[in-house]
């Protein structure tokens, strides 16, 4: 008998249990006692405030457990300066959206503006004037948009960061014909895309010597002008 009681006790206590976690859980997701109340957008410089929140689309007084985290992100993402975005609840009545945004690394110049490319090769915007200190992108014949913007990125990912800071045009003929300007007046002839470690180990020290072109395209033998 004694044992009989104690099981009807647990499953006593188990049913009010669930009654009580039920009725939390209707409260939290049909009243305002976990309605969003704070909405926070972190991470933005290029894009504004409004163009976010504009995209949100959390109605007032909604609950933190019915907001469609993933559906919030995506809207966001779709902001073509937006390389990524993370939507989090932070509880009691907080949304934290945090934004990455693309940074461009390349510009085409045209009639229209500067088209900015970032890190991911990926044309992301069109602006009235040039970014500054951001190099330019020259092409030649039928070696253009998405094929020449990667050959031209994949050989500024590996440059030293003091070159890199020095390259006012990437010209792009074909993935085997890259070659740098830099703001000096100065010439490095890259090659091809592959390499590049081995070619940005060699570089700098040849950046030293008096010269006007210098050629690390085959970085067994590099030559200066």
């Amino acid at each position: 008998m004694p044992a009989a009681r104690g099981w009807r006790g647990y499953r006593l206590w188990t049913v009010v249990g669930l009654l009580v976690v039920t009725v939390l859980v209707v409260l939290a997701w049909f009243t305002p006692v976990l309605s969003v109340r704070t909405v926070r957008v972190d991470g933005l410089s290029a894009v504004s405030q409004a163009e976010v929140r504009g995209r949100l689309e959390i109605p007032d007084g909604r609950s933190m457990l019915r907001i469609d985290t993933t559906a919030i992100a995506q809207r966001v993402a779709a902001i073509p300066k937006v390389r990524s975005v993370r939507v989090q609840r932070k509880f009691p009545s907080t949304v934290l959206v945090t934004v990455v945004e693309r940074t461009p690394v390349l510009y085409i110049e045209s009639p229209d503006g500067a088209h900015l490319i970032d890190a991911e090769s990926v044309e992301f915007a069109i602006e009235p004037a040039a970014p500054i200190g951001v190099p330019k992108l020259i092409t030649e014949g039928s070696f253009m948009g998405p094929a020449a913007a990667k050959a031209a990125v994949d050989v500024l990912v590996t440059l030293p960061p003091a070159l890199s800071v020095q390259v006012g045009e990437v010209v792009a003929r074909s993935i085997s014909d890259v070659s740098l300007n830099l703001r000096d007046g100065r010439k490095v002839v890259w090659g091809s895309t592959g390499d590049g470690e081995r070619k940005a180990a060699v570089v700098l020290p040849l950046l030293t010597r008096e010269g006007t072109v210098f050629d690390v395209s085959s970085p067994n033998l590099v030559t200066v002008k």
